[in-house]
This record gives C-alpha cells, sequence and structure tokens, in this order.
C-alpha cells in the first residue's frame, strides 16, 4: 500500500518534543525515543534534563570523544554533563520526582488510553520484565508527562486505545503524546488532535487509533 505521506523516525520525534519545551523547565527523559530528546534542545535554550539515579543538567548524548564511562543514565547509556551540573544520592532524585519538583516527564509506552493511562514496563501478567521501576513515580510525580511512541505495533495494532490491556504503569496520567504520526492531547473521551504529519488525512489517523479523535481548533 502506498502512502501519501511518510511516517518521522525516532530523531524526527524526538525534535518535534523538543520544540514544544518552554525554556527553563526541569525534565526527566525515559528509556529510548526520549533520550534523544536532549540532542534537539537548540544551544541558546536552557532546558535542565534529570536522571533518577542522581544526575541534573545531562546534556547531548556521549560521542566517543566525550565518552565518561563512569557517567549514565538511568537506562545505563553513557551521557554528558553540562557545565553546572550535578550528581546526587538516588533517594534525593526521588525525594525531588515525588515532591513534584519537575517540570515535565517523557515517557516511551506500550498503550495510552483515554483519559491519560499509560502501560509502559510490561506487556502481560507473565512478562519478563523484572519490575515497573522509577516510571511509576515519574507517571504520578512529574507536573506533566508526555509520551513518545509509536502509534501502531509491528502487526498495526492500534496503541492508543480506549482501555489498556497491558499491566498499567499509572492512571489518568499522560497529558499528550507524539508519535510517528501525529501529536495529540488525551481527552477523557479520545485525543485531540494537534498535528499530523504531512499528506495524512484524520481518516486515516483514526483507522489507525482504537478511540475517537477530534482536530484541534
Amino acid at each position: 500500500m502506498n502512502n501519501s505521506w511518510t511516517a518521522r523516525t525516532r530523531d524526527q520525534i524526538a525534535a518535534r518534543i523538543a520544540r514544544d519545551i518552554p525554556e527553563g523547565w526541569y525534565v526527566n527523559l525515559g528509556i529510548g525515543v526520549p533520550t534523544l530528546v536532549a540532542n534537539h534542545v537548540p544551544n541558546d535554550i536552557e532546558v535542565v534534563f534529570h536522571a533518577e539515579n542522581g544526575i541534573l543538567g545531562i546534556g547531548p548524548a556521549a560521542t566517543p570523544e566525550t565518552l565518561d564511562p563512569w557517567l549514565i543514565n538511568a537506562g545505563k547509556q553513557h551521557v554528558t554533563l553540562n557545565p553546572g551540573g550535578s550528581y546526587f544520592h538516588h533517594a534525593d532524585s526521588f525525594a525531588m520526582i515525588r515532591g513534584r519538583h519537575l517540570d515535565l516527564c517523557v515517557l516511551g509506552a506500550y498503550e495510552v488510553a483515554v483519559g491519560g493511562d499509560i502501560a509502559n514496563w510490561a506487556r502481560s501478567d507473565s512478562d519478563f520484565a523484572p519490575a515497573v521501576g522509577g516510571a511509576m513515580d515519574l507517571a504520578v510525580g512529574a507536573r506533566r508527562v508526555w509520551v513518545a511512541m509509536e502509534h501502531v505495533t509491528k502487526t498495526g495494532a492500534p496503541r492508543l486505545v480506549e482501555r489498556c490491556s497491558y499491566p498499567l504503569t499509572a492512571q489518568r496520567s499522560v497529558g499528550r503524546i507524539y508519535t510517528d504520526l501525529a501529536v495529540l492531547d488525551v481527552l477523557p473521551h479520545g485525543f485531540r488532535v494537534i498535528d499530523m504529519v504531512e499528506g495524512m488525512s484524520l481518516a486515516e489517523l483514526q483507522n489507525r487509533t482504537a478511540a475517537p479523535l477530534e482536530l484541534a481548533a
């Protein structure tokens, strides 16, 4: 099937998210596509990135020239530290999260449901994920939660649904979703489309979404 549109790449999703983050926000980035967001914030804009293992002030991804083998984020990826950045105990890090000191958390997800429920740690009750980890604290502790994800599964099944079929990470926490096809705000009864990839129609997007869509004014 030939489409008149092209899905966004992982880097393009991350760049689209970075465009919407206001200067001065404190932001936690989850594993996967969210970690790419730090690479796309302009140099003249200050956004302070946080990792729950105890880092504040994360810079762009490490290169072979800037790699410090001791400096990793919560996903065990090598990162850099911006001038003025700091390290601290992970208990202090979770105090920041639970105390609602983070303006935003960007998470990956398997599914997001109307109303903002998120499932992002296991795909069944028998999945091999060891635990929900810090995502549960971030999903309820950050002032805002955005999700970066592909719009459908590899088999074409919708990831934006009426009700999550996977074990929940948190209820009613997600406010906005960035997919490879669109940007959507979460509503109690469905999703509001902020923008779509060029050439895609609302009907085409609806065919890939298992909940009602409406266009933003």
